[in-house]
């Protein structure tokens, strides 16, 4: 998802068991700071996801014995006023079957503090997945930051069906891009779909 011009001119790419989005058009890419980054990466038995650049502060965490927290310690929202996009963030461990999701965010775009929600989940269950928006509303041309716990979602047996389904709820004015990442709990193996829509 993307508002200005500068996020829509972005793709998701596989790179190994990484996923990197690049600028569609290198002619038109203004500030890449806040928008190129890797989204996904993966350390052992670790699966990153990202909204931003935090995936490397998580992955070089883990990598230098950090928790998830620990290491998101070391972040805060996006610099991006008056809007402050949140950094949500999440780590998948199948060696411990469990996973996280984190939120930094202001305290209703007032940039004095940093909120940080955390939260822990034991176990999987089957076709549920768990949700963070960036945001909840625009009010007077403000993007006010995501209140409330991750709420449930629907996972679907394929990787086509989780992406059709998801792809279908998108805003078409600010859809950019998608991407599966299935992860087999048992085995480790990991497929990926990315839907591009240049």
């Amino acid at each position: 998802m993307g508002r200005s011009a500068n996020s829509r001119n972005r793709v998701f790419e596989l790179e190994g068991a990484s996923v990197k989005n690049r600028a569609y058009d290198p002619a038109l890419m203004e500030d890449p700071s806040l928008i190129i980054y890797y989204p996904v990466r993966q350390w052992g038995s670790s699966h990153i996801v990202t909204n931003g650049d935090q995936t490397d502060t998580i992955y070089e965490g883990l990598h230098q014995g950090r928790t998830f927290e620990q290491s998101l310690a070391l972040r805060e929202f996006e610099p991006d006023g008056p809007h402050y996009t949140p950094r949500i963030s999440a780590v998948i461990d199948t060696g411990q079957n469990s996973y996280s999701l984190s939120i930094l965010k202001t305290n209703d775009n007032d940039p004095s503090a940093c909120l940080r929600h955390y939260y822990g989940y034991s176990g999987f269950k089957r076709g549920t997945g768990h949700c963070i928006h960036t945001y909840r509303s625009e009010e007077g041309g403000v993007l006010r930051p995501f209140k409330g716990e991750p709420f449930e979602v629907p996972l679907f047996e394929t990787m086509d069906e989780t992406a059709a389904f998801y792809w279908q709820q998108l805003n078409e004015d600010n859809k950019i891009a998608l991407l599966v990442k299935f992860i087999d709990a048992q085995t480790g193996e990991v497929k990926f779909h990315i839907r591009n829509k240049k």
